[in-house]
Protein backbone atom coordinates (compact mmCIF):
# COMPACT_ATOMS: atom_id res chain seq x y z
CA UNK A 1 0.00 0.00 0.00
CA UNK A 2 1.09 3.60 -0.53
CA UNK A 3 0.45 6.48 1.82
CA UNK A 4 1.58 10.07 1.55
CA UNK A 5 1.98 11.84 4.87
CA UNK A 6 0.29 15.15 4.32
CA UNK A 7 0.76 18.05 6.65
CA UNK A 8 3.93 16.56 8.10
CA UNK A 9 5.99 19.72 7.69
CA UNK A 10 4.03 21.52 10.38
CA UNK A 11 4.42 18.60 12.77
CA UNK A 12 8.12 18.38 12.13
CA UNK A 13 8.57 22.09 12.85
CA UNK A 14 7.08 21.51 16.28
CA UNK A 15 9.64 18.75 16.86
CA UNK A 16 12.63 20.97 16.04
CA UNK A 17 14.59 22.18 19.09
CA UNK A 18 17.66 24.24 19.70
CA UNK A 19 20.33 21.50 19.87
CA UNK A 20 21.01 18.32 17.93
CA UNK A 21 23.58 16.73 20.20
CA UNK A 22 22.55 13.63 22.16
CA UNK A 23 22.43 14.31 25.87
CA UNK A 24 21.77 10.65 26.73
CA UNK A 25 24.14 7.73 26.09
CA UNK A 26 22.10 4.56 25.71
CA UNK A 27 23.06 1.06 26.84
CA UNK A 28 20.77 -1.84 25.84
CA UNK A 29 20.32 -4.73 28.25
CA UNK A 30 18.63 -7.86 26.90
CA UNK A 31 16.58 -8.30 23.74
CA UNK A 32 13.19 -9.45 22.58
CA UNK A 33 12.55 -13.18 22.59
CA UNK A 34 12.06 -13.29 18.80
CA UNK A 35 13.90 -10.44 17.08
CA UNK A 36 12.69 -9.53 13.60
CA UNK A 37 15.52 -9.58 11.02
CA UNK A 38 15.28 -6.42 8.92
CA UNK A 39 17.68 -4.92 6.38
CA UNK A 40 17.87 -1.11 6.21
CA UNK A 41 19.68 -0.06 3.04
CA UNK A 42 21.26 3.43 3.24
CA UNK A 43 18.95 5.67 1.21
CA UNK A 44 20.17 7.00 -2.11
CA UNK A 45 21.68 10.45 -1.52
CA UNK A 46 21.69 9.90 2.26
CA UNK A 47 25.50 10.01 2.58
CA UNK A 48 25.54 13.64 1.47
CA UNK A 49 23.35 14.78 4.38
CA UNK A 50 24.64 16.32 7.60
CA UNK A 51 22.52 13.76 9.46
CA UNK A 52 22.13 10.46 7.57
CA UNK A 53 18.55 9.26 7.91
CA UNK A 54 19.70 5.63 7.72
CA UNK A 55 21.68 6.10 10.93
CA UNK A 56 18.65 7.42 12.83
CA UNK A 57 16.41 4.58 11.62
CA UNK A 58 18.91 1.84 12.50
CA UNK A 59 19.61 3.28 15.95
CA UNK A 60 15.90 3.60 16.72
CA UNK A 61 15.13 0.00 15.78
CA UNK A 62 18.15 -1.36 17.65
CA UNK A 63 17.17 0.55 20.81
CA UNK A 64 13.80 -1.18 20.84
CA UNK A 65 15.48 -4.57 21.27
CA UNK A 66 12.90 -6.11 18.91
CA UNK A 67 14.89 -6.07 15.68
CA UNK A 68 18.06 -7.68 14.36
CA UNK A 69 19.69 -5.48 11.71
CA UNK A 70 20.80 -7.52 8.67
CA UNK A 71 24.07 -6.58 6.93
CA UNK A 72 23.46 -4.78 3.62
CA UNK A 73 27.08 -4.71 2.39
CA UNK A 74 27.39 -5.23 -1.36
CA UNK A 75 23.69 -4.69 -2.03
CA UNK A 76 22.38 -1.14 -2.31
CA UNK A 77 18.98 -1.08 -4.06
CA UNK A 78 17.05 2.19 -3.81
CA UNK A 79 14.01 1.40 -5.96
CA UNK A 80 11.67 -1.58 -5.85
CA UNK A 81 12.67 -2.62 -9.38
CA UNK A 82 16.28 -3.03 -8.21
CA UNK A 83 15.40 -5.51 -5.45
CA UNK A 84 16.19 -9.21 -5.87
CA UNK A 85 14.23 -10.89 -3.09
CA UNK A 86 16.23 -14.16 -3.15
CA UNK A 87 19.40 -12.16 -2.31
CA UNK A 88 17.78 -10.92 0.89
CA UNK A 89 16.22 -14.26 1.74
CA UNK A 90 19.71 -15.78 1.69
CA UNK A 91 20.84 -13.10 4.17
CA UNK A 92 17.99 -14.04 6.47
CA UNK A 93 16.02 -10.79 6.20
CA UNK A 94 12.27 -10.88 6.74
CA UNK A 95 11.86 -7.24 5.69
CA UNK A 96 13.78 -4.72 3.62
CA UNK A 97 13.68 -0.91 3.77
CA UNK A 98 14.88 1.14 0.79
CA UNK A 99 14.56 4.76 -0.22
CA UNK A 100 15.88 7.87 -1.93
CA UNK A 101 16.66 11.33 -0.55
CA UNK A 102 16.56 14.27 -2.94
CA UNK A 103 16.90 18.03 -2.48
CA UNK A 104 13.84 20.02 -3.56
CA UNK A 105 15.57 23.40 -3.18
CA UNK A 106 18.22 24.98 -0.98
CA UNK A 107 16.13 24.47 2.18
CA UNK A 108 13.92 21.42 1.67
CA UNK A 109 14.44 17.71 1.16
CA UNK A 110 12.13 14.92 -0.01
CA UNK A 111 12.43 11.34 1.22
CA UNK A 112 10.74 8.48 -0.64
CA UNK A 113 10.71 5.28 1.37
CA UNK A 114 9.45 1.71 0.87
CA UNK A 115 9.18 -1.23 3.25
CA UNK A 116 9.14 -4.63 1.55
CA UNK A 117 8.16 -8.06 2.85
CA UNK A 118 11.03 -10.29 1.72
CA UNK A 119 9.23 -13.57 2.44
CA UNK A 120 6.00 -12.73 0.59
CA UNK A 121 7.77 -10.41 -1.89
CA UNK A 122 5.24 -7.60 -1.52
CA UNK A 123 5.33 -3.95 -0.49
CA UNK A 124 4.15 -3.27 3.05
CA UNK A 125 4.33 0.51 3.00
CA UNK A 126 5.37 3.44 0.88
CA UNK A 127 5.75 7.06 1.95
CA UNK A 128 6.87 10.39 0.54
CA UNK A 129 7.92 12.95 3.14
CA UNK A 130 8.98 16.55 2.56
CA UNK A 131 10.61 18.72 5.20
CA UNK A 132 13.50 21.09 5.72
CA UNK A 133 17.13 20.01 6.02
CA UNK A 134 17.00 20.93 9.71
CA UNK A 135 14.40 18.22 10.33
CA UNK A 136 16.27 15.16 9.11
CA UNK A 137 16.24 13.40 12.49
CA UNK A 138 12.46 13.84 12.70
CA UNK A 139 12.11 12.20 9.27
CA UNK A 140 14.28 9.30 10.43
CA UNK A 141 12.11 8.81 13.52
CA UNK A 142 8.98 8.80 11.35
CA UNK A 143 10.45 6.15 9.07
CA UNK A 144 11.45 4.04 12.07
CA UNK A 145 7.95 4.41 13.52
CA UNK A 146 6.44 3.17 10.26
CA UNK A 147 8.74 0.14 10.16
CA UNK A 148 8.01 -0.64 13.81
CA UNK A 149 4.24 -0.45 13.28
CA UNK A 150 4.17 -2.51 10.09
CA UNK A 151 6.35 -5.28 11.51
CA UNK A 152 4.99 -5.46 15.08
CA UNK A 153 1.42 -4.22 14.76
CA UNK A 154 2.00 -1.59 17.46
CA UNK A 155 2.46 2.16 17.09
CA UNK A 156 6.05 3.34 17.19
CA UNK A 157 7.21 5.90 19.75
CA UNK A 158 10.49 7.07 18.23
CA UNK A 159 8.97 10.45 17.32
CA UNK A 160 7.82 11.12 20.87
CA UNK A 161 9.56 13.17 23.55
CA UNK A 162 10.52 12.74 27.18
CA UNK A 163 11.00 15.20 30.01
CA UNK A 164 13.30 14.85 32.99
CA UNK A 165 15.22 16.82 35.60
CA UNK A 166 19.01 16.95 35.58
CA UNK A 167 21.03 17.93 38.65
CA UNK A 168 24.65 19.08 38.39
CA UNK A 169 26.51 20.48 41.41
CA UNK A 170 23.43 21.83 43.12
CA UNK A 171 21.85 23.24 39.96
CA UNK A 172 18.59 21.84 38.57
CA UNK A 173 17.50 21.83 34.93
CA UNK A 174 14.16 20.75 33.50
CA UNK A 175 14.79 19.22 30.08
CA UNK A 176 12.67 18.06 27.14
CA UNK A 177 14.34 15.82 24.55
CA UNK A 178 13.52 13.40 21.77
CA UNK A 179 13.04 9.82 22.93
CA UNK A 180 16.64 9.04 21.91
CA UNK A 181 18.09 11.96 23.91
CA UNK A 182 18.75 14.29 20.95
CA UNK A 183 17.39 17.81 20.45
CA UNK A 184 17.55 18.79 24.08
CA UNK A 185 15.47 21.83 25.10
CA UNK A 186 16.08 23.50 28.48
CA UNK A 187 12.73 24.54 29.95
CA UNK A 188 13.93 25.87 33.30
CA UNK A 189 17.31 26.12 35.05
CA UNK A 190 17.78 27.22 38.66
CA UNK A 191 19.48 26.44 41.98
CA UNK A 192 16.26 25.32 43.68
CA UNK A 193 14.79 21.82 43.18
CA UNK A 194 12.40 21.04 40.32
CA UNK A 195 10.07 18.05 40.61
CA UNK A 196 7.18 16.14 39.05
CA UNK A 197 7.03 17.33 35.41
CA UNK A 198 3.73 16.40 33.78
CA UNK A 199 2.84 16.64 30.08
CA UNK A 200 -0.37 18.21 28.86
CA UNK A 201 -2.34 15.81 26.61
CA UNK A 202 -1.49 17.84 23.50
CA UNK A 203 2.22 17.90 24.32
CA UNK A 204 2.38 21.69 24.24
CA UNK A 205 2.76 22.40 27.97
CA UNK A 206 4.47 21.05 31.06
CA UNK A 207 3.26 21.36 34.61
CA UNK A 208 5.91 20.99 37.29
CA UNK A 209 6.82 21.81 40.87
CA UNK A 210 9.45 24.42 41.69
CA UNK A 211 10.90 25.44 45.05
CA UNK A 212 12.22 28.82 43.82
CA UNK A 213 10.04 30.70 46.33
CA UNK A 214 11.19 28.52 49.26
CA UNK A 215 8.14 26.26 49.16
CA UNK A 216 6.57 23.94 46.60
CA UNK A 217 4.59 25.79 43.91
CA UNK A 218 2.98 24.26 40.80
CA UNK A 219 3.61 26.03 37.48
CA UNK A 220 2.40 25.42 33.92
CA UNK A 221 4.79 26.40 31.12
CA UNK A 222 4.41 26.47 27.34
CA UNK A 223 7.09 24.59 25.42
CA UNK A 224 6.70 26.93 22.44
CA UNK A 225 6.52 30.39 23.99
CA UNK A 226 8.24 29.62 27.33
CA UNK A 227 5.47 31.58 29.03
CA UNK A 228 4.68 30.13 32.44
CA UNK A 229 1.93 30.74 34.95
CA UNK A 230 1.36 29.77 38.57
CA UNK A 231 -1.24 27.03 38.87
CA UNK A 232 -1.17 26.54 42.65
CA UNK A 233 0.61 28.64 45.27
CA UNK A 234 -1.36 28.07 48.44
CA UNK A 235 0.02 27.91 51.97
CA UNK A 236 1.85 24.69 52.70
CA UNK A 237 2.93 22.43 49.87
CA UNK A 238 1.59 22.29 46.31
CA UNK A 239 2.78 19.23 44.40
CA UNK A 240 2.26 16.23 42.08
CA UNK A 241 0.34 17.79 39.15
CA UNK A 242 -1.48 15.44 36.77
CA UNK A 243 -3.42 16.45 33.65
CA UNK A 244 -6.89 15.19 32.81
CA UNK A 245 -7.07 13.58 29.34
CA UNK A 246 -9.22 16.43 28.00
CA UNK A 247 -6.61 19.00 29.11
CA UNK A 248 -9.24 21.11 30.91
CA UNK A 249 -8.22 20.40 34.49
CA UNK A 250 -5.43 18.97 36.62
CA UNK A 251 -5.26 17.02 39.84
CA UNK A 252 -2.77 18.42 42.36
CA UNK A 253 -1.81 17.65 45.95
CA UNK A 254 -1.99 20.41 48.55
CA UNK A 255 -1.52 20.67 52.31
CA UNK A 256 -3.26 24.03 52.70
CA UNK A 257 -5.70 22.53 55.22
CA UNK A 258 -2.96 20.83 57.24
CA UNK A 259 -3.04 17.38 55.64
CA UNK A 260 -2.06 16.05 52.22
CA UNK A 261 -5.12 15.80 49.98
CA UNK A 262 -5.92 15.71 46.27
CA UNK A 263 -7.67 18.63 44.60
CA UNK A 264 -9.00 19.28 41.10
CA UNK A 265 -8.27 22.64 39.50
CA UNK A 266 -8.81 24.24 36.10
CA UNK A 267 -5.79 25.03 33.94
CA UNK A 268 -5.95 28.73 34.87
CA UNK A 269 -5.83 27.92 38.60
CA UNK A 270 -9.52 28.57 39.22
CA UNK A 271 -12.33 26.38 40.59
CA UNK A 272 -10.25 24.50 43.16
CA UNK A 273 -12.23 21.49 44.42
CA UNK A 274 -11.27 18.97 47.10
CA UNK A 275 -11.42 15.33 46.03
CA UNK A 276 -10.04 13.60 49.12
CA UNK A 277 -10.18 14.69 52.74
CA UNK A 278 -8.92 13.49 56.10
CA UNK A 279 -5.64 13.26 57.96
CA UNK A 280 -4.04 10.57 55.83
CA UNK A 281 -1.41 11.32 53.18
CA UNK A 282 -3.04 11.15 49.73
CA UNK A 283 -0.67 11.95 46.88
CA UNK A 284 0.58 11.13 43.34
CA UNK A 285 -2.75 11.26 41.44
CA UNK A 286 -3.03 9.98 37.87
CA UNK A 287 -6.08 10.12 35.58
CA UNK A 288 -7.46 7.10 33.75
CA UNK A 289 -7.46 7.31 29.93
CA UNK A 290 -11.21 8.04 29.94
CA UNK A 291 -10.80 10.71 32.63
CA UNK A 292 -13.37 9.12 34.95
CA UNK A 293 -11.15 7.72 37.71
CA UNK A 294 -7.91 8.51 39.50
CA UNK A 295 -5.15 6.31 40.81
CA UNK A 296 -3.26 7.68 43.81
CA UNK A 297 -0.98 6.72 46.67
CA UNK A 298 -2.27 6.80 50.24
CA UNK A 299 -1.22 5.58 53.68
CA UNK A 300 -4.82 5.37 54.86
CA UNK A 301 -4.40 1.62 55.34
CA UNK A 302 -1.29 2.01 57.48
CA UNK A 303 1.38 1.93 54.76
CA UNK A 304 1.70 3.51 51.32
CA UNK A 305 -0.50 1.60 48.87
CA UNK A 306 -2.33 2.35 45.63
CA UNK A 307 -6.01 3.29 45.51
CA UNK A 308 -8.55 4.17 42.84
CA UNK A 309 -11.57 6.46 43.06
CA UNK A 310 -14.00 8.34 40.85
CA UNK A 311 -13.16 11.91 39.82
CA UNK A 312 -16.60 12.77 41.20
CA UNK A 313 -15.59 11.61 44.68
CA UNK A 314 -16.86 8.75 46.80
CA UNK A 315 -15.18 5.73 48.33
CA UNK A 316 -11.63 4.84 47.34
CA UNK A 317 -10.83 1.23 46.42
CA UNK A 318 -7.52 -0.24 47.55
CA UNK A 319 -5.73 -2.05 44.71
CA UNK A 320 -2.38 -3.28 46.09
CA UNK A 321 -1.86 -5.70 48.97
CA UNK A 322 0.73 -8.18 50.19
CA UNK A 323 4.28 -7.57 51.35
CA UNK A 324 6.05 -4.27 50.82
CA UNK A 325 4.77 -0.83 49.91
CA UNK A 326 3.55 0.49 46.55
CA UNK A 327 3.45 4.01 45.16
CA UNK A 328 3.72 6.26 42.04
CA UNK A 329 0.93 4.60 40.01
CA UNK A 330 0.18 5.38 36.35
CA UNK A 331 -2.46 3.91 34.09
CA UNK A 332 -1.50 2.05 30.94
CA UNK A 333 -2.67 3.79 27.74
CA UNK A 334 -5.41 1.17 27.24
CA UNK A 335 -6.56 1.46 30.86
CA UNK A 336 -6.30 -2.29 31.47
CA UNK A 337 -3.38 -2.16 33.90
CA UNK A 338 -1.16 0.25 35.80
CA UNK A 339 2.55 0.60 36.50
CA UNK A 340 4.03 1.57 39.86
CA UNK A 341 7.03 1.31 42.16
CA UNK A 342 7.10 -1.64 44.54
CA UNK A 343 9.46 -1.60 47.52
CA UNK A 344 10.31 -4.74 49.40
CA UNK A 345 13.26 -5.56 51.67
CA UNK A 346 14.96 -2.26 50.96
CA UNK A 347 14.87 -2.56 47.14
CA UNK A 348 12.69 -0.65 44.69
CA UNK A 349 11.23 -2.45 41.66
CA UNK A 350 9.11 -1.42 38.67
CA UNK A 351 5.93 -3.49 38.56
CA UNK A 352 2.61 -3.66 36.74
CA UNK A 353 -0.77 -4.91 37.87
CA UNK A 354 -3.76 -6.01 35.80
CA UNK A 355 -7.09 -4.48 36.82
CA UNK A 356 -9.15 -7.55 35.96
CA UNK A 357 -7.03 -10.21 37.66
CA UNK A 358 -5.30 -8.09 40.31
CA UNK A 359 -2.06 -9.94 39.51
CA UNK A 360 1.19 -8.02 40.04
CA UNK A 361 4.22 -8.62 37.80
CA UNK A 362 7.68 -7.32 38.72
CA UNK A 363 9.56 -6.23 35.58
CA UNK A 364 12.99 -5.18 36.87
CA UNK A 365 15.75 -6.68 38.99
CA UNK A 366 15.45 -4.07 41.72
CA UNK A 367 17.61 -1.39 43.26
CA UNK A 368 16.72 2.31 43.14
CA UNK A 369 13.90 2.31 40.58
CA UNK A 370 11.15 4.92 40.76
CA UNK A 371 8.76 7.24 38.88
CA UNK A 372 7.58 4.92 36.08
CA UNK A 373 5.47 6.08 33.13
CA UNK A 374 4.23 4.31 30.01
CA UNK A 375 5.19 5.18 26.45
CA UNK A 376 2.14 6.14 24.36
CA UNK A 377 2.00 2.66 22.79
CA UNK A 378 2.07 0.93 26.18
CA UNK A 379 5.01 -1.28 25.17
CA UNK A 380 7.78 0.54 27.06
CA UNK A 381 8.05 2.05 30.53
CA UNK A 382 10.37 4.93 31.41
CA UNK A 383 11.67 5.24 34.99
CA UNK A 384 14.42 6.67 37.18
CA UNK A 385 17.23 4.38 38.25
CA UNK A 386 20.85 4.40 39.42
CA UNK A 387 24.04 3.02 37.85
CA UNK A 388 27.71 3.91 38.00
CA UNK A 389 27.04 5.84 41.22
CA UNK A 390 24.65 8.37 39.72
CA UNK A 391 21.04 8.87 38.75
CA UNK A 392 20.07 7.68 35.27
CA UNK A 393 16.97 7.16 33.17
CA UNK A 394 15.96 3.68 32.13
CA UNK A 395 13.28 1.89 30.13
CA UNK A 396 11.91 -1.60 30.36
CA UNK A 397 9.58 -3.36 27.94
CA UNK A 398 6.12 -4.15 29.26
CA UNK A 399 7.05 -7.85 29.31
CA UNK A 400 10.31 -7.16 31.19
CA UNK A 401 12.55 -8.68 28.49
CA UNK A 402 14.31 -5.56 27.19
CA UNK A 403 15.84 -2.83 29.35
CA UNK A 404 17.83 0.29 28.42
CA UNK A 405 20.03 2.48 30.60
CA UNK A 406 20.23 6.11 29.49
CA UNK A 407 23.16 8.06 30.95
CA UNK A 408 23.37 11.84 30.90
CA UNK A 409 26.81 13.10 29.85
CA UNK A 410 27.10 14.75 33.27
CA UNK A 411 25.11 14.98 36.48
CA UNK A 412 22.14 13.00 37.75
CA UNK A 413 18.90 12.42 35.85
CA UNK A 414 15.67 12.25 37.83
CA UNK A 415 11.88 12.68 37.56
CA UNK A 416 11.36 11.25 34.04
CA UNK A 417 8.04 11.34 32.23
CA UNK A 418 7.18 10.09 28.73
CA UNK A 419 5.34 12.60 26.54
CA UNK A 420 2.17 12.01 24.53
Amino acid sequence: MTRVLRGLIGLLILLQWSAAKAELDIEIIGAGENQIPVAIVPFGGDAKLSQPIHEVVVNDLQRSGLFRIVDTAGKQPHEAAEVSFPDWQVRGADALAIGVVSAKNNADVEVRFRLLDVVRQVELSGQAVSASFTQLRAIGHRVADEIYEKLTGDKGVFSTRIAYVKRIKGRYTLIVADSDGYNEQVILAQKEPIMSPAWSPDGRNLAYVSFETDHAVVYVQSLYTNRREVLADFSGSNSAPAWAPDGKQLAIVMTRDGSSNIYLVRTDGSDVRSLTSGYEIDTEPNFSPDGQTLLFTSDRGGSPQIYQMSVHGGTAQRLTFGDGINFSPRYSPDGKSFVFTHREKGNFFIATQDFQTGQMEILTSGGWEKKPSFAPNGKLILFASEARDRGILATVSSDGRVQRHMFTQSGDAREPIWGP
